[in-house]
């Protein structure tokens, strides 16, 4: 999984790329980024949901797109196929056989916003609107227990979920590059 801070990495060194680029034509291939594409690449949401765009969805929604958008790889209730299991595994990180899935292992509910919104679905990431990846955000949550059947997910509730792990991570003693 592809984490905000490696994004953010990934974002710093663009633009470092794009001012050394403008300085001078080294290589004599390519062209300099503009603005615009740079912004374009830096969509990333971190684990206390800065930048959730503005949207809704239910659960209810969430549930028909996961059923036309997300089934087919991941189980009608989340259960795996040839996707990872999203659902189920609480209480077994700590056994022989720990089962990893949102409700049992992802430590920040705004990070399955961010996974979801610029990787899935996996044949046409990128193609849900914010409104839809908060309602499918909502669902998976549901089908963890995470959220009622009429919850109303939004950048304010998402930011509200508590997830299970949340204190099973420790934090990273190296420093902060920022």
């Amino acid at each position: 999984m592809v984490t905000s801070e490696l994004v953010r990495i990934l974002a710093l060194s663009v633009a470092v790329l794009a001012s050394s680029a403008q300085a001078e034509v080294r290589f004599g291939f390519g062209r300099v980024p503009s603005a615009e594409e740079i912004a374009g690449w830096n969509i990333d949401i971190d684990r206390d949901g800065r930048k959730l765009p503005p949207g809704h969805g239910s659960v209810v929604q969430g549930r028909a797109l996961f059923e036309a958008q997300c089934a087919s790889c991941h189980g009608p209730r989340g259960e795996g196929g040839i996707g990872d299991r999203l659902a189920g595994g609480q209480g077994s990180l700590a056994t022989p056989q720990p089962v990893k899935t949102v409700g049992s292992f992802w430590p920040y509910a705004p990070t399955l916003f961010d996974y979801i919104h610029r990787a899935m679905p996996m044949n046409a990431p990128q193609s849900l609107t914010p409104d839809e990846v908060y309602a499918v955000v909502g669902y998976v949550l549901n089908l963890n227990g995470l959220v009622p059947d009429d919850a109303v997910m939004d950048a304010e509730t998402l930011r509200a979920v508590r997830m299970p792990n949340r204190d099973g991570f420790v934090p990273d003693p190296r420093p902060d590059i920022r």
